[in-house]
C-alpha cells in the first residue's frame, strides 16, 4: 500500500471513528457541496415541539426562537427584515377545538430576534379558526387563512347537495387581512361569496358551471362531504400586481384573487383592478372543477406551497408570472416540484382562457430526486423555493428531509432534520415516516437585513453525538497532487456520478475501511457513472489514476 493511499485510509479510519459510536450518519447533514449550493439560513419550525430554528448550510443551529412546551405550529414560520419571526401556533391539545383539521392553526405571532413578542393575533372559536399559512405583505400587513363555519341549514340554501354534507356543516376557507399597527381586520375576501352550482335551481347561485370558471362550484367534493371542503394551505402576495395566490389541494388548484377591492367589492362580482371583485380571476391545475377538460389535463396533485417565484418582478423581468410548487401526489409514491407561467397580462392582471381552460398546458420544469423519486415523495406538507442562483431548496414534509438541486438535477446539499415526537436525536439514528414531519422550510441570504450586525457564527448541530464539525466530515477531500475531481451524490445509494477526470481511459478503485479494493474498473471519459448498488452500507474511498481521492457514504 503506498503512502499517500495509507494517508488516505488512516484519515478515513478517524473520521469513521468520530461517527462510530452513533453509527452511519443517518441525520443532520448528509452531503453539502459549498460550490454549487446557495450560501445562506434556513429557518424551520419541526412539528411535536415549539422551537423555531435558524441554521447554517453546514447543519448547525445559529439562533433559536423557543416558546412554551404546550404550543405547536400552527404552521408557517417566516423571517422578517428586521430580525422577527411571524409564526403560527397552537395549543398542543386540539381535541378542545370546535372546529379542527390537518393544518389547524389558532395564533399569529410576531417576536423579535431576541424572542420578545411583538404582538399576537388569534382566531380560534366555534365559528372561525386560523389555519396552514400566512402572507407577510410589504405595508407590515399580514394575510391569513382561516375556516368559516356554515351551517347545514346555510350550505343547503347555498345550494349544496345534502349528500355532500357529511357532519351536517361545511368549512369554507377565506382570506382576511390583519393590521398590526391597528390591531384589527381591515379587509376579506370569503369563497362563500363566489359560489356557483346547478344542483338546485331555486337558488339565487343557480348557473351553467362551465360557463363560469370564475366561480366555485359548491357541489364539486373530493374529501367525501368532511366539512374540511377547501384545504386552503398556502397563501403568497404578490404586491406588483396586488393580488393574492391561494392553494387549493382539495381542488388540485391553485387560485387568484384580486386584492384591489374594498371587502364590499371582494363579496361581488365587481370592482377593483380587474374589474371582476371577488372573482377568480386565474384558477389551473384541474379544469375538471369549473367542468372543463378530463383527468388526462390534471396537472397539480394535492399541492403545497404554492409561490410566485419572483412577487416583486416587473413585466418584462425574468421571472414575473412565474409559480412554483410542491406536487404531493403525484402518483403513490412519488411527488415533484414544478414551476409554471401564468401569462398575466401586465397592463389589466388578467389572465386569458384558451379553449376554455386557462394556460399553460404544461410545466416550465419538472423536478424529481435524481437517484430514487421516492425520497421526494410526501403525501402532504411539503414545500419549496427556487433560489437566486436558480437552484430549488425542496422539503419533504413527512419525512423532515431537506434537499438543494441544481438546474442539472443535481443534489448539493441534504438534510434530515434530527427530531424524533419533539426531541433531538443521537447521529446514526434512522427516522421513519412522520418521526420529524414539518410544514416547510425557507432559505435566507447571508446579507438579507435580518442578519445585519446579528452574531451567526457560533452554532452546534442540533442531533446528539455529532461528533467533529459536520462540514469538515461530508466535505472533506483529501488528495496528494490536489486535483479535485466531482463525484455525487453522497450518500449514494446506486449510482455514483463522477466529473472532471480529464480524458481517456482512467482505472478507478473502490477501498473499504480496511483498505480492501471492493470494485476496481476502467472507464473511459471524462464524465461517467460507477454502480455500487452491490455495496454494503459503509464508509469507502474512492481513487482515480489521476491522484484524486473522495471519501462517500453508502446508503
Amino acid at each position: 500500500m503506498n503512502n499517500a493511499l495509507r494517508t488516505l485510509l488512516l484519515s478515513l479510519t478517524l473520521f469513521f471513528l468520530y461517527q462510530g459510536v452513533q453509527g452511519q450518519r443517518a441525520v443532520g447533514l448528509l452531503q453539502y457541496d459549498p460550490d454549487k449550493s446557495y450560501d445562506g439560513f434556513n429557518l424551520f419550525f419541526p412539528h411535536n415541539q415549539s422551537t423555531v430554528f435558524l441554521m447554517n448550510n453546514c447543519g448547525e443551529v445559529v439562533h433559536r426562537w423557543a416558546d412554551f412546551d404546550n404550543y405547536r405550529p400552527g404552521n408557517a414560520v417566516y423571517l422578517m427584515p428586521d430580525g422577527s419571526i411571524l409564526k403560527c401556533k397552537r395549543d398542543q391539545n386540539p381535541m378542545v377545538d370546535s372546529i379542527w383539521a390537518g393544518g389547524g392553526g389558532a395564533i399569529v405571532e410576531s417576536r423579535n430576534w431576541g424572542n420578545t413578542v411583538n404582538w399576537t393575533f388569534e382566531q380560534n372559536n366555534d365559528s372561525l379558526r386560523l389555519h396552514h399559512d400566512i402572507a407577510p405583505m410589504p405595508n407590515g400587513n399580514v394575510l391569513m387563512i382561516s375556516w368559516e363555519l356554515k351551517s347545514l341549514e346555510e350550505s343547503l340554501e347555498a345550494g349544496r347537495n345534502p349528500a355532500l354534507i357529511d357532519q351536517g356543516k361545511l368549512w369554507p376557507d377565506y382570506i382576511l387581512e390583519y393590521s398590526p399597527t391597528l390591531d384589527s381586520v381591515v379587509w376579506e375576501w370569503h369563497a362563500w361569496d363566489d359560489l356557483i352550482q346547478d344542483f338546485s335551481p331555486v337558488r339565487d347561485i343557480f348557473g351553467v358551471v362551465a360557463d363560469h370558471p370564475e366561480k366555485i362550484d359548491i357541489n364539486f367534493d373530493t374529501h367525501a362531504g368532511h366539512p374540511d371542503w377547501m384545504h386552503a394551505n398556502a397563501i403568497d402576495y404578490n404586491p406588483v400586481l396586488d393580488q393574492i395566490l391561494i392553494s387549493v389541494p382539495y381542488f388540485h388548484e391553485v387560485w387568484v384573487i384580486d386584492h384591489s377591492t374594498t371587502t364590499a367589492e371582494a363579496a361581488s362580482d365587481t370592482g377593483g383592478r380587474s374589474g371582476m371583485g371577488g372573482d377568480l380571476l386565474y384558477r389551473w391545475g384541474n379544469p375538471i372543477t369549473y367542468r372543463q377538460g378530463t383527468a388526462e389535463d390534471q396537472q397539480l396533485f394535492f399541492p403545497h406551497d404554492l409561490r410566485w417565484v419572483k412577487p416583486e418582478a416587473q413585466a418584462g423581468e425574468e421571472g414575473f408570472g412565474l409559480l412554483s410548487v410542491f406536487n404531493n401526489r403525484v402518483d403513490a409514491v412519488v411527488s415533484t416540484v414544478n414551476t409554471f407561467q401564468t401569462g398575466v397580462d401586465p397592463m389589466t392582471g388578467l389572465y386569458s382562457l384558451e379553449n376554455n381552460t386557462f394556460s399553460p398546458t404544461s410545466f416550465t420544469r419538472t423536478e424529481v430526486h435524481p437517484e430514487d423519486a421516492s425520497l421526494f415523495h410526501s403525501t402532504g406538507l411539503s414545500s419549496n423555493q427556487v433560489l437566486p442562483n436558480e437552484n430549488l431548496l425542496v422539503l419533504s414534509g413527512r419525512w423532515g428531509r431537506a434537499f438543494e438541486l441544481t438546474p442539472d438535477n443535481e443534489i448539493v446539499w441534504d438534510y434530515v432534520i434530527p427530531i424524533r415526537a419533539g426531541q433531538p436525536v443521537s447521529q446514526g439514528e434512522v427516522l421513519g415516516i412522520n418521526n420529524n414531519i414539518t410544514f416547510q422550510m425557507r432559505r435566507y441570504a447571508p446579507d438579507y437585513g435580518a442578519f445585519t450586525d446579528r452574531d451567526l457564527t457560533l452554532g452546534e448541530p442540533l442531533e446528539l453525538n455529532a461528533g467533529e464539525s459536520v462540514c469538515n466530515s461530508v466535505v472533506s477531500i483529501d488528495s496528494e497532487d490536489e486535483i479535485s475531481i466531482k463525484v455525487f451524490p453522497n450518500p449514494v445509494v446506486e449510482t455514483l456520478s463522477i466529473e472532471d477526470m480529464g480524458i481517456g481511459v482512467h482505472s478507478l478503485r473502490i477501498f473499504d475501511l480496511y483498505g480492501k479494493v471492493v470494485i476496481q474498473k476502467e472507464l473511459v471519459g471524462s464524465e461517467v457513472s460507477l454502480s455500487v448498488e452491490n455495496l454494503s452500507a459503509g464508509m469507502y474511498l474512492l481513487q482515480v489514476d489521476n491522484g484524486s481521492s473522495f471519501k462517500f457514504l453508502k446508503q
